[in-house]
This record gives structure tokens, C-alpha cells and sequence, in this order.
């Protein structure tokens, strides 16, 4: 069994410090719901820690986005146990909603887990712990207490945290802002872990696993010397006028800088493809690839000048890059991105954008800055964090 107290962890990550993590009354049995590309990365790290540690685990598959998560799983060695498949064409949020509990819920009837652990904010997470609260299976929500000032905004997803909260007996948030927040909405303080997030893991690891890749070697000849801008796009909110009105910024601002090339994976939905072939299709210097193999967006974005995405994750691995991102967004859920320096919110303006380039051509003084933040969004050592709060809870909620 790996040990779990090699490293410290905040005072409030364990509701009685004088219990031992490693002498549980059992050990539960673990059940992971995920779907999509983030989930994905984010559980990784997570259950790989609980299975080295002893822990029983169920690894669900609903498949919401199956061809993004599939090189994921293999990357990661994931095993998984059941696979929902509930991913279709032309797919609504209540057509996926409907798959995922009509298909999870006789499986928590048949392995009865001690507790159901889901991630974030989608569709998947959302069902998967709203399944789990219907037979009364506690759920642990990873990422817990992201906010912005808007339920519709972002859409659906800061509906579904703030659902999932109202289910979860276990909240594991990645940092004191999150807890904070989850108090304030009156959340049983027991229940609160700050335990960082395990997307710095998931890097940390893969950075250090991997070698050097022919994909982005390949993308990094055609670019030269220059400053690369790496973009991406793709949630709903900045899907139509939006979206085109940053597209045709960078579009701009690479015809006027031939020092500048951008590379843009385009996510497979049809409402970003579309716009991205529209406005960037025929501009030199501008690469529109298909999504990247995690391994390979990674080295990607550390050869990256500036990184522009309305993407959260991209907001929690840009500190760690050391690269500076401009977030094609109204508001954020992850302000500790922007306090921290490493990131600057743009807004619903594309002459924000305009501005925030230019200025950023002129000086690298913010460039130069963001290389030697810490990244307030975790250590890398969150998976065994949340583990070891597993360890010594989640026996609690056995049933007699």
C-alpha cells in the first residue's frame, strides 16, 4: 500500500487529525463517473492514486464525448468497467441527461459503492451524482465550489456545480477561495477538503512521462521563430457572434504581424467548425488541426508565446506553464487565475482582445512575469489528498 502521509495537507483537510489514514476500519468500495476530455484528465491521477492505495474501484464510462476521451484512457491506462456509450448525433443536454441514468442506475443497484465520486460540472457529473443521490449513495464532487455571478453563465455548467453541490457529502475544492464559497452557501464544513486540483497531477505526470512529440515537432517546423498563439474555443456561451468577433481579431492581428502564427485545434462541434474554417480557413501562419492527444497539447502549450481560450482547464495549467492567457470570457469561476497574474479576463469585447495582443506585442513584460508564478490552483498532489480523505470518511457512510 503507497503510503499517505508523506506529505502535509492544510489544517482544515481532515475534520480529526489524530485519525490514522492508515489503519481505516475498511476500505471503501470507490465508484468514478466520467465522460468528457476533462474528466477525464482530472479523475486519472485520482483513481490511478486510490487503486495503488488498496481502495475497490468502479471506473464509469458514460461516454459523452467518446472519441475525445478514448486516447485519454489509453494514455492515462485506465481500466474501464462499464461503458455507458450514451454519446449520440446531434446530441441535446436532456437526451444525454436521460441515457446516463437510465443506464448508471442499475449498475449502482448491482455494485452498491460506498460512495460515487463525479468531477466538475457537465452533463455527466450532474446525472451521475444526481443517480447516486436517488439511491443515497454519497457523492464526493472533485472541483467543488467554482462560481461565477450568473447561474445561466457559463451555460449549463454553472447550473450543474451548483446542483451538485446541494447532493454532494463530500466536497473536495481545489482551493481556499472554493472553500469559502461552499461555507457561505452553508455546506457542512465537515464535509470541505482543500486538496488542490488534480489537473496539476495529470500534467505534472504526463510531462514527465513523456517524449518529445512528432505532432507538435512537426506543427513547431512550419512555425519557425515565431510567436505562436495557441488557441481554442468551444463553450456554448461564446458560440455565433462571439466567437466570430475573436476569430476575426486573430485573424487580423496575424495578417498585420508576420511575426505571429496561430495554432487553433478545433473542437469537433459543428458550431466551432463551421466558424473556424469561415474565418480562419485560408490565413497563413493560422493552423486549424483536429483536437490534439493530451501528451501532444502539452507540449504544444509550453512552446506557446500567449495562450487565448475561453477553456477552465487551460486556466488552471497556465500557471503551472508558465504562460500568459487572455480568457475569452465575461467572467470567471477561477479568479485565482487572474489574481495571481498568470491571466487576464477579456470579456464579451473582441476590441478587448485587440487591445490585450497589441499590447502584449509591444512588451514582454507580462510574458516575462507569468514564467515564475506558482500556480495557486494546486501542488500535484491532490489525488492523494483526496484520497486520503476518502480513507478515513468514507468508511463512516457504510451502511450497517
Amino acid at each position: 500500500m503507497v503510503s499517505l502521509i508523506q506529505n502535509p495537507i492544510t489544517p482544515y483537510s481532515f475534520n480529526d487529525p489524530a485519525e490514522d489514514p492508515l489503519n481505516p476500519p475498511c476500505c471503501p468500495k470507490i465508484m468514478s463517473v466520467f465522460g468528457t476530455r476533462p474528466e477525464v484528465i482530472k479523475f486519472a491521477p485520482v483513481i490511478r492514486y486510490l487503486e495503488a492505495a488498496g481502495f475497490e474501484t468502479i471506473n464509469i464510462s458514460t461516454a459523452q464525448h467518446r472519441d475525445l476521451i478514448r486516447p485519454l484512457i489509453e494514455h492515462f491506462e485506465l481500466r474501464i468497467d462499464h461503458d455507458l456509450d450514451v454519446m449520440k448525433p446531434g446530441q441535446t443536454l436532456n437526451g444525454t441527461a436521460s441515457r446516463v441514468l437510465e443506464k448508471l442506475d442499475p449498475i449502482l443497484a448491482d455494485t452498491k459503492p460506498n460512495v460515487v465520486l463525479v468531477q466538475g460540472d457537465t452533463t455527466t457529473a450532474m446525472t451521475g451524482a444526481l443517480a447516486a443521490w436517488n439511491r443515497q449513495i454519497p457523492v464526493g464532487h472533485i472541483e467543488a465550489g467554482l462560481r461565477t455571478d450568473s447561474p445561466e453563465n457559463p451555460f449549463p455548467e454553472e447550473m450543474n456545480r451548483r446542483l451538485i453541490t446541494r447532493m454532494a457529502k463530500f466536497h473536495f475544492a481545489s482551493t481556499e477561495r472554493n472553500r469559502m464559497t461552499l461555507i457561505s452557501e452553508k455546506v457542512d464544513l465537515d464535509g470541505i477538503f482543500v486538496t488542490g486540483n488534480p489537473v496539476i497531477d495529470a500534467l505534472e505526470w504526463t510531462l514527465a512521462k513523456n517524449g518529445n512529440s512528432e505532432i507538435a515537432g512537426g506543427l513547431f517546423e512550419k512555425i519557425g521563430n515565431r510567436r505562436l498563439i495557441v488557441l481554442t474555443t468551444h463553450r456554448r456561451e461564446s458560440f455565433g457572434e462571439a466567437m466570430g468577433g475573436n476569430l476575426d481579431v486573430i485573424a487580423d492581428f496575424v495578417r498585420k504581424n508576420e511575426d505571429v502564427a496561430v495554432v487553433f485545434p478545433v473542437h469537433p462541434n459543428p458550431a466551432v467548425v463551421e466558424v473556424a474554417n469561415e474565418k480562419l480557413g485560408d490565413i497563413d501562419r493560422i493552423h486549424l488541426i483536429e483536437p490534439m492527444d493530451y501528451p501532444d497539447f502539452l507540449q504544444l502549450l509550453a512552446r506557446a508565446w500567449v495562450l487565448v481560450s475561453d477553456s477552465g482547464g487551460l486556466q488552471e495549467e497556465a500557471p503551472s506553464l508558465g504562460k500568459p492567457l487572455l480568457i475569452l470570457r465575461e467572467n470567471t469561476e477561477r479568479p485565482e487565475a487572474v489574481d495571481c497574474g498568470a491571466a487576464r479576463l477579456i470579456g464579451g469585447s473582441p476590441e478587448a482582445l485587440r487591445v490585450e495582443l497589441e499590447e502584449i506585442h509591444r512588451s514582454d513584460r507580462w510574458t516575462r512575469t507569468v514564467e515564475s508564478l506558482a500556480n495557486p490552483f494546486g501542488d500535484g498532489q491532490a489525488a492523494e489528498k483526496i484520497a486520503r480523505a476518502l480513507l478515513v470518511h468514507a468508511p463512516l457512510t457504510l451502511s450497517a
